[in-house]
């Protein structure tokens, strides 16, 4: 099976899962995501730099709509999935350019404008960098910090230190796909969560087959996703 290229329509399957699960989108229709074993839990994984145009497209459009709401007035996009989806966001709401953080430092880098960071896909750290020539883009202004998927929340919470180190706290943060509630133990309260659509943690259900972690389950479509409700 090839993922991410195109939406189904829904089969009614409600598990357990083998090789692939079919997430909900905001307008009925199924993605088709492989699962992804970590021994003891497994989960729906989104390679966005994967994905069909035609997708990319559509999971941009739903999160900005989730977002605009917000009222944000500068999209700041992860590295470096989230980057897939931040322009296509910041220009549907409006904004004229947008904010890219970088894995690597140029010459004319501060040290202070830089955190340590890990996910779930890629643990060894890495350090989150900011152009400090282009502050003045997120001085006073409404940040919406933008990524491909919420996890553990480890790399949204890199990100929020580094635009911390700016000066800068985001008025929300926004998702293609929120990955369970892991994530919501360490983050803040206050900074609200949006996202085009969810998916479970999944537990092995026997016979290779995984079936959705009970109290996660049906996971219904997000848009708005609010942890502050």
């Amino acid at each position: 099976m090839e993922f991410w290229q195109r939406f189904e329509a829904p089969d009614g399957a409600s598990g357990p899962f083998s090789a692939s699960y079919p997430a909900t989108m905001p307008d009925g229709r199924v993605l088709s995501l492989p699962l992804r074993d970590f021994g003891d839990f497994g989960v729906a994984g989104l390679i966005a730099n994967q994905a069909s145009f035609p997708v990319v497209r559509a999971l941009a459009g739903w999160m900005a709509e989730a977002a605009r709401p917000i009222g944000a007035e500068i999209v700041v996009g992860l590295p470096s999935l989230g980057q897939v989806f931040a322009p296509l966001v910041a220009e549907a709401l409006g904004h004229p350019n947008w904010v890219a953080p970088g894995w690597s430092r140029k010459r004319w880098y501060e040290e202070r404008l830089s955190v340590p960071v890990h996910s779930i896909t890629s643990p060894a750290e890495r350090r989150l960098w900011l152009d400090p020539r282009i502050l003045h883009r997120l001085e006073g202004r409404r940040v919406l910090l933008v990524d491909d998927v919420v996890s553990t929340g480890a790399s949204a919470l890199a990100g929020l230190a580094l635009l911390k180190e700016a000066g800068v706290t985001p008025v929300g943060l926004l998702v293609a796909m929120a990955q369970g509630h892991r994530w919501q133990a360490g983050w803040p309260p206050a900074i609200p969560v949006r996202a085009a659509f969810a998916t479970p943690i999944f537990r092995p259900a026997g016979a290779g087959g995984w079936l959705p972690e009970a109290g996660t389950a049906p996971y219904a479509l997000c848009p708005p996703l609010d942890h502050a409700a």
